[in-house]
């Protein structure tokens, strides 16, 4: 049987940390033996929050191609390509800017809760929304449609966005007739990870995360620093291990000693100190093959190159043929392919 074809992809804003991990990445390496991937590395959306800064989105398409690599995304198995590189993705999302208003763009509950996110970060307000950001859902439809996609992967907190868009797929069918699939989203298992501070979403700016190409002294500074239960005061002292971090990321790292930690924690037996350093070697073993691999992709970023080259071009070939059926089904097609300069 023929696979189906999934459409995922990345803003490249930083180097990929745990919480892109567990939390979405883990999951696509799982997903690329069983479907056709598309894995995104959406440059114009990075572009959304760094207009001004266009050679940090430059370096960073690089650096996360590599930490892919690295985490198991196989080129063999996945198609990675560059967004900005597929131009029938902007035209689509020309043609798509047609089909939304700007109060339904509003009222997305993803775009909502970034929209206030951005507020209480940088105190802006709603005047200083750039259309860009604000349009992004339908650059991602288009990202999502220039391939077929009939299956994204998304946590639910990104439900919206494919609500958005099969709501623009309805809507240009019922216009120009049957052309586009209406994508479905492929809802990951994984919960979003938590910071070391306890926060619900590990992130760069917040502070809080743990990147891949992290070093043992970084990585170790970052986990002494995590939060733990703030009533145990002396060693000695029981904790509840259900509200410290260092007890959560024991979980994630799928410790062997997990039932030990969890009774030595609860009982007064287990000090802070020596968990936190008993997690910064499980942390330590865990990332070593990861960065073993990049560290070859550092050296070699001949290989990376083409790994984007190929993959761009196989991409755009897609996006080709969609655009075609696309443009025909609007009677916009005006002359023949011969006739055209």
């Amino acid at each position: 049987m023929e696979k189906k074809t999934i459409l995922t992809g990345i803003r490249p804003t930083g180097n990929l940390h745990l919480g892109h991990y567990f939390g979405a990445v883990k999951n696509w390496v799982l997903l690329q033996d069983e479907y056709e991937s598309y894995i995104e590395i959406a440059d114009v959306q990075g572009l959304t929050d760094n207009f001004n800064n266009p050679e940090k989105v430059k370096i960073n398409v690089k650096e996360l191609t590599m930490d892919l690599l690295a985490v198991g995304i196989n080129p063999d198995k996945a198609t990675l390509f560059i967004q900005s590189m597929i131009p029938e993705i902007a035209e689509l999302t020309i043609y798509y800017s047609n089909l939304v208003t700007v109060s339904r763009l509003f009222r997305n509950p993803t775009v909502k809760t970034e929209v206030k996110q951005k507020k209480e970060l940088f105190g802006e307000n709603g005047e200083s929304i750039t259309y860009g950001f604000l349009g992004y859902p339908v650059s991602q439809a288009a990202d999502i449609t220039a391939f077929n996609g009939q299956l994204v992967p998304v946590g639910e907190d990104q439900l919206p966005l494919i609500e958005q868009c099969r709501e623009i797929v309805r809507k240009f069918n019922s216009i120009y007739g049957a052309t586009l699939n209406e994508p479905e989203a492929l809802l990951s298992k994984n919960a979003r990870i938590k910071g070391l501070d306890g926060n619900e979403k590990m992130g760069k700016s917040l502070g809080n995360a743990i990147n891949l190409i992290d070093k043992e002294d970084v990585i170790s500074k970052k986990i002494m620093s995590a939060v733990t239960d703030p009533n145990k005061i002396k060693k000695d002292d029981p904790a509840n291990p259900e509200i410290c971090m260092v007890y959560y990321y024991h979980k994630l790292m799928e410790s062997e000693n997990i039932e030990n930690i969890c009774s030595e924690c609860k009982n007064g037996l287990r000090g802070c100190v020596a968990c936190k350093k008993e997690l910064i070697n499980e942390m330590l073993d865990f990332l070593k093959p990861i960065q073993e691999k990049r560290e070859y992709y550092e050296n070699n970023p001949e290989i990376v190159d083409q790994i984007l080259i190929d993959g761009t071009n196989k991409a755009r070939n897609k996006a080709k043929k969609t655009i075609e059926e696309v443009k025909n089904n609007m009677r916009i097609n005006y002359f023949k392919k011969s006739n055209i300069l």
